[in-house]
């Protein structure tokens, strides 16, 4: 692994020289950039072409690398701050803020974690305080903490509480951003989670949901090995059976053996049991502090996880983040095309809109103001309380409180969920929320990126995609960048959201290779250029040799 893996490239053709200096500057306003680089590469041998007898051809297939499991390759990530807000004051009567999330925050670089004893504290002091939690919580916790107390010795093997996982991720403005990989094995968790009305709930989620992902998926293991006879309790599975992930991890080394589509659907179904049980903890606790803090009834966050693994892909949206896929069609070389993995859970949904009305058929103000009833945009997220329960509204006074709340929920939690296999057309990964995509539709954000990697083979994607926005917000402003960037936080967020990206490069170099003998002139002993993968692993192997 290579931290700080991108350097500032070639200047960007797109930007006026005017405004080079003070966009590469505006990095320094990030308030998260992060690379990542496997270093664990072998050499892919290339089926020869007979027509091929160019040196350059032979030296660049020769330079050809694939990650060991097929994952991804490298990844970057970065976001940039428009809302003013308070870090995390008191929520959890101040643990998430003063303690864990200092422990957890890497803005810059990825760092080793060994285990994640978040949850459990936050569970002792749920306990301590008497959590008004129902009894299926209660057991979910006691579950969840005789797990804990044993599985990180007794299933060393499994990726998720390994020492070899890597954490990285902060917060910028009311966004926070997460990633999580294995190298060794193949794997990588990453979340955006894009708060409203405070980052409480966004904190919450850095600090709860990756370790509930791993609790249940190792559920899903333990479920996986009685079903097929390898254990008779749970008990024997923590006391040896080795961990049907690592099978999964090894088996997904071969690349003509798959997992099997029942698992993947095992997985999406522990994202989805993840969310959900994060979101009854964080209201039980909005429950607890909100005779302090009644603002924590309307303090809610998007969610946007993707976890990968060998070519599994598996994406949970609530809300108006967006995951895009970047493909080439073997047909269409130099041609990107943009598939989006999520859905858009907000009032421009027309889908989302109709949902809403006809749940709610003997409300007339459902939606007030392209709101609904008045208060938000997006139609799924996490936390808002006092538009899912009347408790919550019950909490606020005056102009706060939502008048005539007749039937809630009005927003709600359930996600979308996707299963995409990773095909060898299938070039990178762009995850951002609904302020990178204010400015770009997801055609011209793969187009940049495409465009970007191919010109400054070492350059930082995400990073890139942040100026951008900067760019084109001063622009519609009839603003200088440099003057935007000298707003205050806070009074920015007139021009521009608080802008949150990951950009994951792919693994799998079979597609990036020379894919029709059209795309070469053997006559004249020259090519069209390269595509976007093998540009940036050759210039990889230069930069780190």
């Amino acid at each position: 692994m290579v931290d700080d893996l991108f350097y500032e490239g070639n200047t960007d053709h797109s930007v006026s020289s005017e405004d080079e200096d003070t966009l590469v500057r505006s990095c320094s306003n990030l308030s998260v950039s992060f690379g990542y680089h496997c270093n664990s590469y072998q050499s892919f041998p290339l089926e020869n072409d007979e027509h091929d007898t160019s040196p350059q051809m032979r030296f660049e297939t020769n330079a050809m690398t694939k990650s060991r499991n097929g994952s991804f390759t490298c990844l970057s990530g970065a976001a940039i701050s428009a809302n003013f807000t308070l870090a995390n004051t008191n929520i959890c009567k101040g643990l998430i803020g003063e303690e864990i999330l200092p422990e957890l925050d890497s803005p810059n670089s990825f760092r080793k974690i060994v285990s994640s004893p978040s949850m459990s504290r936050l569970d002792l002091l749920s306990t301590s305080q008497g959590s008004p939690a129902s009894t299926e919580s209660s057991i979910f916790e006691i579950s969840k903490n005789l797990w804990r107390s044993s599985a990180p010795t007794t299933v060393s093997s499994n990726f998720l509480t390994g020492t070899e996982v890597k954490m990285a991720g902060g917060a910028a403005g009311e966004d926070r951003v997460q990633a999580v990989c294995s190298e060794k094995n193949g794997w990588l968790i990453c979340g955006i989670y894009d708060g409203f009305n405070g980052r409480d709930a966004a904190d919450f989620l850095a600090v709860t949901l990756y370790d509930n992902i791993v609790y249940y998926l190792y559920l899903l293991e333990c479920r996986i090995k009685q079903q097929d006879g390898l254990c008779s309790s749970s008990e024997d599975s923590l006391n040896g059976v080795k961990s049907e992930l690592t099978l999964a991890m090894e088996i997904a080394e071969n690349e003509d053996v798959k997992l099997s589509e029942s698992f993947r659907s095992g997985v999406l179904n522990c994202l989805t049991s993840a969310v959900e049980q994060a979101e009854n903890d964080f209201l039980c606790m909005v429950e607890q502090d909100m005779d302090d803090r009644p603002d924590l009834v309307s303090v809610g966050s998007c969610v946007l996880v993707v976890l990968l693994q060998g070519t599994d892909l598996c994406i949970l949206n609530l809300g108006d983040s967006r995951a895009v896929l970047a493909s080439m069609p073997y047909a269409e070389m130099d041609t990107v095309k943009a598939t989006q993995l999520t859905e858009i859970h907000s009032l421009e949904n027309p889908l989302e809109y109709q949902k809403l009305l006809a749940d709610h058929p003997n409300d007339s103000k459902v939606v007030m103001g392209n709101k609904v009833k008045g208060k938000l945009k997006v139609t799924r997220a996490f936390g808002v309380g006092y538009l899912k329960q009347k408790k919550f509204n019950d909490a606020l006074m005056g102009i706060l409180r939502v008048r005539n709340l007749c039937s809630p929920p009005y927003v709600y939690t359930n996600p979308h969920t996707l299963s995409h296999k990773v095909m060898e057309d299938d070039l990178f990964v762009v995850l951002g929320s609904d302020g990178l995509f204010d400015f770009f539709s997801n055609d011209e954000v793969v187009q940049l990126v495409y465009q970007f990697m191919h010109d400054n083979p070492t350059g930082d994607p995400a990073k890139y995609l942040i100026e951008q926005v900067v760019h084109k917000a001063a622009k519609e402003a009839a603003l200088t960048a440099e003057q935007l960037m000298r707003i205050p936080v806070g009074s920015r967020r007139k021009y521009h959201d608080d802008v949150t990206v990951i950009v994951i490069i792919l693994g799998n170099a079979r597609r990036t290779l020379y894919r029709s003998e059209d795309k070469m002139e053997t006559g004249r002993g020259s090519m069209k250029k390269t595509s976007l993968v093998c540009w940036v692993l050759l210039s990889l192997r230069d930069a780190f040799a």
